[in-house]
């Protein structure tokens, strides 16, 4: 059987497979040209991240495709519920790149908390003629334990920065449709563990309560944070989204931003990738990154063995 990777899988899931016989193929196929790559080569399986799109015309077209499977756990990027009825397995990873998404959440919060995000801008420009005013500038830092972080989405992502909220001594105020409450357990490295139950509460208090504001929720048809939800939120609040472009309302957040309603972000995804906003790239108070959370080699690893496994029962044994 013939599996196409489409965006990459690791070593380890490309040599799980081809132990089982499967022959993996890691050419990357342009979108517009993937119909035929797939007929050509009569592809099996085709495994995808959020780059490649798998819709109702391309698995019409495409009648060799017994399995689609996506790195990571979002698929909107993905026909799901059309691929199902068609025969087709769909399958994804949801627990590889929770702990690695929460890392980067913190990476922006420790960052944006100290100024690293303005501060590794200047200071290769300006660090020898401006020493001390750059430090004047940014000595007025703050602390994350003993604040509120606000997370919005309380699956296995939201749970994992809670546990890093946890141990860093915050309080977290958690918002779920799902969920009623949710048992937060952290494990220590001498096989110690404590379990701590969330309550979940409305959006409303988390957004007026909160210091800090971590997103993790699929895409929605509207704004999960736009203008009202933005009015809602202490002055001077942080922000992060490593969920999806499109839940939070970009430009609304430049005017809070502009306006010193929300003090600073973290964005690692996008409403336009791969180009985002001009507006967004160029603000100072914003940190970036180019929708990276999934993407430690800790996770891609995960990521590859546990598709490995999932496509070695539905398809051989």
């Amino acid at each position: 059987m013939k599996i196409l990777a489409n965006d990459g899988i690791s070593q380890s899931g490309v040599d799980a497979l081809q132990n089982e016989g499967f022959e993996v193929i890691t050419t990357k196929v342009a979108q517009v040209q993937l119909e035929n790559f797939i007929n050509e080569h009569q592809i099996d399986a085709i495994l995808v991240r959020s780059a490649t799109q798998i819709r109702q015309e391309l698995i019409d077209a495409c009648p060799s495709i017994k399995l689609i499977g996506r790195g990571g756990v979002g698929m909107d990027n993905i026909d799901v519920d059309y691929a199902i009825n068609q025969g087709i397995h769909v399958i994804n990873t949801p627990k590889a790149s929770s702990n690695s998404v929460a890392e980067l959440v913190f990476a922006h919060l420790f960052g944006m908390v100290r100024f690293l995000h303005q501060s590794n801008r200047e200071m290769p420009l300006e660090g020898d003629s401006r020493f001390k005013d750059l430090k004047k500038a940014y000595a007025l830092g703050s602390e994350l334990r003993g604040k509120k972080i606000g997370i919005i989405g309380f699956g296995r992502i939201g749970q994992e920065v809670a546990k890093k909220a946890i141990g860093l001594g915050m309080e977290v105020i958690a918002n779920d449709h799902f969920l009623e409450s949710a048992p937060i357990t952290i494990d220590f490295f001498n096989g110690q563990k404590i379990t701590i139950t969330v309550e979940m509460s409305d959006l409303d208090t988390l957004l007026k309560e909160s210091d800090f504001i971590s997103l993790h929720v699929p895409v929605q048809e509207n704004y999960v944070i736009g203008h009202e939800e933005i009015l809602k939120m202490k002055t001077g609040v942080g922000l992060i989204n490593a969920a999806r472009g499109g839940v939070v309302d970009e430009m609304a957040l430049i005017k809070a931003i502009e306006k010193n309603k929300i003090k600073f972000a973290g964005l690692d995804v996008f409403e336009k990738e791969p180009n985002p906003e001009i507006q967004l790239l160029m603000n100072p108070e914003l940190s970036l990154t180019p929708h990276i959370g999934a993407a430690t080699i800790e996770a891609q690893d995960r990521i590859g063995t546990e598709l490995a496994s999932q496509i070695i029962k539905l398809l051989k044994e």
